[in-house]
């Protein structure tokens, strides 16, 4: 077993790309059985056109991501970090399994009932979510801020395509009998897979890259207890001689010196999830694409969002002054009369084009503030804030799905 000396360099270390492309599939497979919902949308408001499912379902999954990533972000120090994503992994396949389950049991049928399964199993996502996002961000935060892009990168690709496949699955099923059902069933099945190829690449792959190894043996040097069992599995025993080390900032202390960075994350999405998907579904009015267009709206923002998480590759797209950040984030609230107005007096080629600058923005900007914000700091208080990190997105997320609501008052006179 190699004993922990941190006396390598990254910079020879193989395995970059490879860690790269594992963040990404972690990224996808940690977000795809979500967006199969938002895409299958349809599906569910065919089976309960009275509940507004992209609305309820929402708001279900999010006050479970909020609370447990709020316990877990509060005790993040104690706990062991691979058991915490391998566990968070394995839920979602247990529960998009489910999902297919229940729905073979009740031959794709309504009624509050069914419903209410769902929105059970939908729970059970949200606490995976909160165990993987955290997790996993918190773990690629003492490492290379490229593994964070990429992780991101996954996120919305998970969104993209499933977008893509719905668009096709809904041509090739629309006529036949029914097809809404078939695809989704195709999708929860593809996510399914996903999600368990991202257990095995977790628990048996990814600890082994070269550099991987040498990040967590740093931060381990430095103090961090939550990197010892994916170092075990990796097979490199740690020393416990670094008390001198061991000493880091409290998370009062993170938060207070990265409350522009918190509060940038929550704005980002407290105001994205006040729009998407509710809103699309719901208060866009009727259109020449008809049962198309929600569909098309949806695949606009997941393209536009995945392609902006790369634009901060390209070094003078990156926005890293911490005011410049704030201030383009304020910015996007102009986008709220923006959507109004659209519904209320635009065509859907409008409508199209300000969903596609909703995902720009937001796939860009959260990567600026994600790979900005952990860079001066400890491997422990990198991991600790990267937790604290996602836990105000969470809250911006819960947040704007609360007031998605609003857009529903007066939506019969208005629209």
């Amino acid at each position: 077993m190699t004993v922990v000396d941190g006396g390598e360099s990254p910079s020879r270390l193989e395995g970059k790309i490879s860690a790269m492309i594992v963040c990404w599939i972690l990224g996808f497979g940690s977000l795809i059985a979500w967006n199969s919902m938002l895409t299958i949308g349809d599906y569910y408001y065919n089976l309960f056109p009275d509940y507004h499912p992209s609305r309820v379902l929402t708001l279900v999954y999010q006050p479970f991501a909020f609370g447990t990533m709020s316990i877990l972000a509060y005790n993040e120090s104690k706990i062991n970090t691979r058991r915490r994503n391998i566990f968070g992994y394995s839920l979602f396949v247990a529960s998009t399994f489910m999902l297919l389950v229940l729905d073979l049991a009740t031959s794709g049928r309504g009624g509050l009932g069914s419903f209410i399964g769902i929105c059970a199993i939908v729970a059970f996502l949200g606490v995976a979510d909160a165990c993987v996002q955290g997790g996993i961000v918190g773990d690629l935060s003492f490492m290379l801020p490229d593994f964070i892009q990429s992780f991101f990168a996954g996120l919305a690709a998970s969104g993209a395509l499933t977008s893509a496949l719905r668009l096709i699955t809904k041509a090739a099923f629309e006529k036949s009998n029914n097809g809404l059902r078939k695809g989704a069933m195709l999708f929860l099945a593809i996510s399914t897979l996903f999600e368990f190829l991202c257990v095995l690449l977790y628990t048996y792959f990814f600890p082994k890259l070269p550099i991987v190894k040498y990040f967590r043996s740093k931060a381990a040097l430095e103090g961090s207890k939550t990197v010892q069992a994916d170092l075990a599995a990796a097979g490199i025993q740690t020393k416990d001689d670094h008390h001198e080390q061991n000493e880091r900032l409290s998370n009062k202390q993170l938060v207070i010196q990265n409350i522009d960075y918190a509060l940038d994350l929550f704005l980002i999405y407290v105001l994205t999830l006040s729009i998407f998907p509710g809103f699309l579904y719901e208060n866009t009015g009727e259109h020449k694409l008809g049962t198309w267009y929600p569909l098309v709206l949806i695949a606009s923002y997941n393209v536009w969002d995945l392609i902006s998480r790369y634009l901060p590759l390209v070094k003078f797209l990156k926005i890293e002054s911490r005011k410049g950040l704030t201030i383009a984030i304020l910015s996007r609230f102009l986008l709220i009369p923006a959507f109004y107005f659209t519904a209320k007096y635009g065509d859907q080629g409008w409508m199209i084009l300000i969903v596609s600058f909703l995902g720009l923005t937001n796939g860009h900007l959260t990567v600026c503030v994600m790979t900005a914000a952990p860079k001066g700091y400890k491997g422990p208080e990198q991991n600790a804030l990267g937790n604290i990190l996602v836990l105000c997105l969470l809250i911006g997320i819960f947040a704007g799905v609360s007031l998605d609501w609003l857009w529903l008052i007066g939506k019969k006179n208005a629209f």
